[in-house]
């Protein structure tokens, strides 16, 4: 029987962390949801982002899915930790849910000399705090800088990702950052849309400061994960298959989407149960 990776995001951002979680493990199948009939997500309360989220993992959960990886900063921020400690032993117990927010803040950490770390992210992701609590938990020397930038994610989805308006967003955003502390080192891309933007955000920063996307940093937690935990990695089937599922247009998913994959997909449409 089928028994995918589940990977959701409240729409295409998530894709990013696909990319890169495909590249690194393609022996997997994978089933990914985009709820982009409800997108975005950090505008949404903590109650609706968790209602949200869990109906989505539950839909996983039923399509044969043992490990669900919530590719969205939103969901992982507001939702995680309460499906993890409240709901999966009563809905699911030997499933499992992860988030991008502590592999992402272990590594960040880390890497960090100055000890000055910036994060770019939605508002919903800056407003959560979520990256200065988990960071302050490892990581309490460390100096947390935060920029919200609402602008990123509408850019990416109509596709103005190098142009004379998307670098005023760009270095608008990163020239706020640095004005807070000009000696942050290590920044974070808290969203997992603006890895498309990482090449025009570069050209605006200082010489030395590394730029973090979270794709590449969930794929080798993820790996790392699944050698730890065989009685979950021996429940996800591997024939290196791919399906993609929107609760929206899939016309609209397939042409976004391939932006995001850099390769045409085909989506099916789906109604998440309420």
């Amino acid at each position: 029987m089928d028994a995918p990776i589940g990977i959701f995001d409240s729409g295409y951002g998530g894709l990013t962390v696909f990319k890169s979680i495909k590249e690194r493990l393609p022996q997997y199948d994978y089933l990914y949801l985009g709820d982009n009939a409800r997108t975005p997500y950090g505008t949404r309360s903590f109650e609706t982002v968790y209602e949200y989220t869990l109906e989505a993992v539950k839909y996983l959960f039923d399509q044969g899915c043992h490990l669900v990886i919530l590719a969205c900063n939103t969901a992982s921020a507001k939702a995680l930790r309460t499906i993890q400690q409240n709901d999966l032993e009563r809905i699911a117990p030997g499933k499992r849910v992860l988030g991008v927010i502590r592999p992402t803040t272990e590594l960040l950490g880390k890497l960090s000399k100055t000890k000055n770390v910036g994060v770019f992210g939605t508002n919903g992701t800056v407003k959560s705090n979520s990256y200065l609590i988990e960071l302050e938990k490892f990581y309490p020397e460390l100096k947390v800088f935060q920029e919200a930038c609402p602008m990123w994610v509408p850019l990416v989805e109509n596709g103005e990702i190098d142009n004379a308006g998307t670098e005023y967003f760009i270095k608008q955003h990163v020239d706020n950052i640095f004005s807070k502390c000009p000696d942050i080192d290590s920044l974070l891309l808290a969203c997992t849309h603006y890895p498309m933007l990482a090449s025009v955000i570069e050209k605006y920063l200082p010489a030395g400061v590394t730029l973090l996307s979270q794709g590449p940093i969930v794929a080798e937690s993820l790996e790392d994960y699944l050698s730890r935990h065989p009685e979950i990695e021996s429940n996800c089937s591997k024939s290196g298959s791919e399906r993609f599922l929107t609760s929206d247009s899939t016309d609209s998913f397939n042409s976004i989407g391939s932006l995001f994959l850099e390769r045409p997909l085909n989506s099916e449409h789906i109604k998440i149960p309420h």
